[in-house]
C-alpha cells in the first residue's frame, strides 16, 4: 500500500496575514448576501454559524430542498408561471405540491379555451379544470364535437363485413343507435359540468359555448330522435337551461355571449334573464342554432331593444327582420360593425323571407356605420331565395355556399361579384352533392367563367376556396394571375379541378406541372392543389368552422 501525503511548502512571511484578511473579507460578503436571502425569504431554514463547516452547509442549503424550489414564496412562483405558455406551466408544477398549488392562481388564468371530445374519458379532466378555474375565470370557450359518430361498424365487434343484406343493415343500425346514445348521454353530463361550475362566476366578461352535434340527415335530426330516449322527462335538459339563465342573471361584467349550435340550451326566454344594466354594455351577441322549432326566435325586437352597445351581432338570418334593423339604427344605439348572418334550409322550410330587411333598411345601417361588414352562411339555399337574400346595399364582405341537396349557380357568383366587388374578402364554395354526372360547370352557356369575373371585379378577394365545382385549369391561371399575392388562400380541391383536351393531348408539357408552376407564379408563392379533402375543416366540420371564422370576424374591430 502506498500513501501519499502532501506536504505544505512554505509561505512567505505576510501570507499568512493576507489570506486571513481575504477569508475574513469573503465571509463577510457572503453573510451580508445570506442575511439579504433570508429577508427575502429564499432561506427559510438555513441555519449554522459561519465559517468553513458552514459555508459546506449554505452550499447545500442553496441547493438541497430547504431552500430549493419548494420553498420559494407563492408570490415569486406565480410571477414566474406568468412569463411560461400554458403547457410549460403545467409541466413545472410537477416540481413539487407547491408549485402545483401556485398553478391555479387566478391572475394566470384570465382565459380558458377548451376544445372537447364528446368521450366519457374527458369528464373527469373537464370536471378537474373547472373545479380549479370556472370560479374565477374571465374568458370561457368551450367547443364540444362528437368524433367519428357517423362512422359505420362498430369497430373490432361489427364482424369485419361478415353481415349482409338486411341482417347487416339491422346490426350496424343497432350499433349506430348505441354509439349515439351515449355521445348525447356524456354530451348531457359535459354540460352540467361546465354550467354547474361557473354559476356563481361574477366575473366573467366573455362566455362562448359551441356543440355542434346535431347531425342532419334527409330523415331528420338524429340529435332530437335520440334525445328523448336519453333524457325522456326531460329533466336534464331543464336543469341546463335553468343553469345558462343563472349564470346570466349572476352576471355583473359580462361583455360577449355566443352560443352555437348548442341542443336545447338556449330559449326564446333566456336573454330575458339579463338585466338591463348588463344588456345595456353587452358588445356581442350570438344565438345560433338551426333546431329551434316552428316560427320561435331565440330574440325578439323589444328585447333588441335593450342592447344599446351592441358592436357585434350574429343570428339566424330568418330572425333578423326588418324591424331589428331598424332598431339598430337607432340614435341611442352604437353603429354595429360586424353582422353574421347563417341562412340554413331547415329555417328557411319553417320561417318565412317575408320579413327580412329591404334594400332601404340596408342601406339605413349602412349610413348609421360606414365600418359595418357582413359576413353570410348559406346551407343548401335554392337560388330563387339567395336572389331574395342579396340585396344591393348589404356590404358583404365574406360569403359560404356548402350544398347537400342544392347547388349554387353562376348566375349568383356572377350577382356576388358585380353588387359587392368593394367589399368582399372571402369566397367559400363547397359541395357535397352526390353526383354521378360529375361536378356542375359553373361556365356553361357562359362567355367567361364567373369565378375569373369574382376574381377580376372583387379585388379586396383575399381568400377563395372551391370543392366540388369545376374549375378549368386555365380559368384557375388566370384567378391566380388577376389578383397575385393578394390572393393570401387559394384552396382548390384536386379533383375539382379539370383540363381541357388541348392541354392533355400536348405530350411535351405535362398539365399538372404547367398548372402548378403558372398558378405559384401567379400568386408569388408556392401553390398546391388539396389533395385530401378531409383535411378541410370547412369541408368536413362546416358549422365549426362558420362558428370559428365568426368569432375572429367578430372580435376584428
Amino acid at each position: 500500500m502506498l500513501l501519499f501525503l502532501s506536504v505544505p511548502h512554505p509561505r512567505p512571511p505576510g501570507a499568512r496575514t493576507r489570506a486571513g484578511a481575504a477569508r475574513v473579507a469573503r465571509w463577510r460578503r457572503q453573510r451580508l448576501r445570506l442575511q439579504q436571502l433570508r429577508r427575502l425569504g429564499l432561506l427559510r431554514g438555513l441555519r449554522g454559524r459561519p465559517g468553513a463547516g458552514s459555508r459546506g452547509r449554505g452550499r447545500m442549503a442553496l441547493c438541497g430542498q430547504a431552500a430549493g424550489a419548494a420553498s420559494l414564496p407563492s408570490e415569486l412562483i406565480v410571477h414566474i408561471f406568468s412569463f411560461l405558455p400554458a403547457p410549460d406551466r403545467l409541466r413545472a408544477s410537477a416540481s413539487c405540491s407547491h408549485w402545483r398549488e401556485c398553478l391555479f392562481y387566478p391572475a394566470l388564468w384570465p382565459q380558458l379555451r377548451i376544445c372537447l371530445r364528446v368521450s366519457p374519458a374527458e369528464q373527469p379532466r373537464l370536471e378537474f379544470l373547472m373545479r380549479k378555474c370556472g370560479w374565477f375565470v374571465r374568458e370561457l370557450r368551450v367547443e364540444f364535437a362528437a368524433e367519428n359518430y357517423l362512422s359505420g361498424g362498430g369497430g373490432p365487434g361489427d364482424g369485419g363485413g361478415a353481415d349482409t343484406g338486411t341482417g347487416g343493415e339491422e346490426v350496424e343500425a343497432l350499433q349506430l343507435s348505441t354509439r349515439w346514445l351515449e355521445v348525447l348521454r356524456t354530451y348531457l353530463e359535459l354540460v352540467l359540468c361546465v354550467l354547474v361550475s361557473i354559476r356563481n362566476n361574477r366575473n366573467l366578461q366573455k362566455f362562448s359555448l359551441f356543440g355542434d352535434i346535431s347531425v342532419l340527415q334527409q330523415q331528420g335530426s338524429l340529435s332530437n330522435t335520440y334525445l328523448s330516449k336519453v333524457d325522456p322527462d326531460g329533466k336534464k335538459i331543464k336543469q341546463i337551461q335553468q343553469l345558462f339563465e343563472e349564470i346570466l342573471s349572476n352576471s355583473r361584467q359580462l361583455k360577449w355571449l355566443s352560443c352555437g349550435f348548442m341542443l336545447e340550451i338556449v330559449t326564446p326566454t333566456s336573454l330575458s334573464s339579463l338585466s338591463n344594466s348588463i344588456a345595456n354594455t353587452m358588445e356581442h351577441l350570438s344565438l345560433l342554432d338551426n333546431n329551434i322549432p316552428g316560427n320561435s326566435t331565440l330574440i325578439t325586437t323589444v328585447e333588441l331593444e335593450r342592447f344599446v352597445n351592441l358592436r357585434s351581432l350574429a343570428l339566424d338570418f330568418c330572425d333578423f327582420t326588418a324591424e331589428m334593423a331598424r332598431v339598430l339604427t337607432d340614435s341611442n344605439h352604437v353603429p354595429l360593425q360586424r353582422l353574421s348572418l347563417l341562412v340554413h334550409n331547415v329555417s328557411v322550410m319553417h320561417k318565412s323571407l317575408e320579413n327580412m330587411p329591404n334594400d332601404e333598411h340596408w342601406k339605413a345601417l349602412s349610413r348609421k356605420s360606414t365600418s359595418l361588414r357582413v359576413y353570410i352562411m348559406a346551407f343548401d339555399i335554392k337560388s330563387e331565395d339567395m336572389l331574395k337574400i342579396l340585396k344591393p346595399s348589404i356590404p358583404l364582405e365574406r360569403i359560404h355556399f356548402d350544398s347537400y341537396i342544392t347547388c349554387v349557380s353562376g348566375a349568383i357568383v356572377d350577382l356576388i361579384s358585380r353588387q359587392y366587388d368593394k367589399f368582399l374578402t372571402h369566397f367559400i364554395l363547397m359541395n357535397d352533392v352526390i353526383d354521378t354526372s360529375g361536378f356542375p360547370d359553373l361556365s356553361d352557356n357562359r362567355n367567361e367563367d364567373p369565378l375569373v369575373l369574382l376574381a377580376w371585379r372583387c379585388t379586396k378577394l383575399s381568400l377563395l376556396a372551391i370543392h366540388g365545382y369545376t374549375v378549368w385549369a386555365h380559368n384557375l391561371i388566370a384567378i391566380a394571375r388577376l389578383r397575385g399575392s393578394d390572393l393570401k388562400v387559394l384552396e382548390v380541391t384536386e379533383e375539382s379541378i379539370d383540363f381541357d383536351q388541348g392541354e392533355l393531348a400536348d405530350q411535351d408539357v405535362d398539365p399538372v406541372h404547367n398548372l402548378i408552376e403558372q398558378v405559384s407564379l401567379g400568386l408569388g408563392q408556392p401553390w398546391h392543389a388539396v389533395m385530401d379533402i378531409e383535411s378541410l375543416s370547412v369541408f368536413t366540420e362546416p358549422n365549426r368552422h362558420f362558428y370559428r371564422e365568426m368569432q375572429s370576424f367578430s372580435e376584428d374591430i
